[in-house]
């Protein structure tokens, strides 16, 4: 059963969304709808646990309109498994390309990254003091024993016979050196120091088959083996202290995780909370329009027909254990501006119920994309110029006047949605960047005006021919 507070309700969904993607509510409602169905269904106590299937979503919409975001912020929200792909990346079975499996088999590698970052921090601290004592004994070897120093005591001059008590002391200063040593270790004073380290070596064998004679997991499961049955390589390497930490904590971390374990919960995880989100899927569908239906036709009819049995459930066979895709939730996107959604195979299209159609961005769209998201374009400009020292202020009427031209441009030339802000402002402030530190010196202020934003676009904007080519 998952745990109500690490689930959101679906209006705290479409707040979190909304910090970066604006409008399109529909879509998000009915994202936020399939992800706590997740919670509902797992917290069903009946046999009816089994047979809840999640609602495929298919979104239709322009480029540029938040298909994409949408998808990758609810995975963000949701700490879920969460895969991209692009439908025209795959190929009929029997074609040289990506089989459809692939993204099943990606699905569960994220989650595996996903579990194993859980529980590192989970023996963070195990691992941090191991590490502590492996730099310790680098800088000041440990005196194991009494009898170890005796036998050793003619080297370091002085007899056995006589100062018997030698060792005993040795031992105890040696003791104490290494507690001095161990508080500065602590307090980061020794951070620059360098030490030697053994670290293991890479040692997978990189097995190769000409002729494409075995299929992508057994290649991975040859290799897997193959590397556990050669013996492990280890190097010596003189780094920092600084370095050392980094290095010796993901071994060591990685000796502390039961593996085992992590590929069971990944499993888990993929099958109950993943998200594939098969991107261009308009490319695969064959138009109605068109006549004949032979060549490429019958290749993107063919992926449909791979994607049916994963999209409906299906045991799919991975280097970690096999995954069933019963419940795994899958979004689907396209522009559909030559073939319809009508024309992807019907089977395929009862596997999407879900239908959103997003609206295309307005101009009051572009001024809100500019300004409220936490990642706007905006505030990227001004954390990249704020890293050499220069500060960067918008005026509000440069913001509209920056939307109403992407818009327009949009309108004329190729609507590619709020993409465009993307080479709109990158035209407007390039000569700046490049300006930076040379001829504009940090602790400078660079003012965005609307006269400023004429000046740098709206010849841009006027001439169509030129738009083609610039934005």
């Amino acid at each position: 059963m998952l745990d109500n507070k690490e689930y959101l309700t679906p209006r705290q969904i479409v707040a979190e969304l909304d910090k970066y993607i604006i409008g399109q509510q529909d879509a998000k409602r009915n994202v936020a709808i399939a992800l706590r169905n997740r919670w509902r269904r797992m917290n069903v106590k009946s046999d009816m646990q089994r047979e809840i299937v999640p609602n495929n979503i298919l979104m239709i919409g322009a480029t540029g309109v938040g298909k994409t975001e949408i998808a990758r912020r609810l995975a963000k929200v949701a700490n879920a498994p969460f895969v991209k792909v692009e439908a025209s990346k795959f190929t009929e079975v029997g074609y040289v390309g990506r089989d459809v499996e692939s993204m099943i088999r990606d699905l569960v590698e994220q989650a595996v990254k996903l579990v194993k970052t859980e529980k590192k921090e989970e023996v963070k601290i195990k691992a941090e003091q191991i590490v502590e004592d492996i730099i310790l004994d680098a800088l000041i070897p440990p005196i194991k024993n009494k009898n170890h120093q005796t036998s050793s005591s003619p080297s370091l001059g002085y007899s056995t016979s006589s100062g018997s008590d030698m060792p005993e002391s040795d031992i105890e200063l040696n003791e104490r050196t290494r507690e001095r040593f161990r508080v500065k270790l602590k307090n980061g004073e020794l951070e620059d120091r360098k030490i030697d380290i053994v670290v293991e070596g890479n040692n997978n064998p990189g097995v190769g088959v000409v002729g494409g004679a075995i299929d992508e997991v057994s290649m991975m499961n040859l290799q897997e083996m193959l590397s556990g049955m050669l013996p492990k390589r280890t190097k010596k390497r003189k780094v920092t202290i600084e370095e050392a930490r980094k290095i010796l904590f993901e071994e060591e971390s990685a000796k502390l995780i039961d593996m085992d374990e992590v590929k069971d919960i990944a499993i888990q995880r993929a099958e109950n909370t993943g998200i594939v989100f098969i991107d261009e899927i308009d490319k695969v569908a064959s138009s109605s329009s068109r006549s004949g239906g032979g060549g490429a036709d019958v290749s993107r009819e063919g992926v449909q027909r791979d994607l049916l049995p994963i999209v409906e459930g299906s045991a799919v066979t991975t280097k970690h254990g096999i995954v069933n895709t019963d419940h795994i939730l899958f979004v689907a996107a396209g522009a559909f501006h030559v073939a319809k959604p009508s024309d992807l195979i019907p089977e395929l299209q009862g596997r999407f119920p879900i239908r959103v159609e997003l609206s295309s961005l307005t101009k009051d769209d572009f001024v809100k994309i500019l300004q409220e998201p936490k990642n706007a374009l905006t505030k990227q400009y001004e954390a990249l110029l704020a890293a050499e020292g220069v500060s960067l202020e918008y005026h509000p009427d440069a913001i509209e006047t920056l939307a109403e031209i992407a818009y327009q441009i949009n309108t004329e030339v190729e609507n590619i949605g709020a993409r465009r802000l993307h080479t709109v402002m990158s035209h407007l402030l390039n000569e700046f960047l490049f300006d930076v530190p040379d001829v504009i010196s940090p602790n400078a202020k660079i003012v965005v005006t609307k006269e400023l934003v004429e000046q740098k676009l709206s010849s841009l904007s006027k001439n169509k021919d030129l738009s083609h080519y610039i934005l």
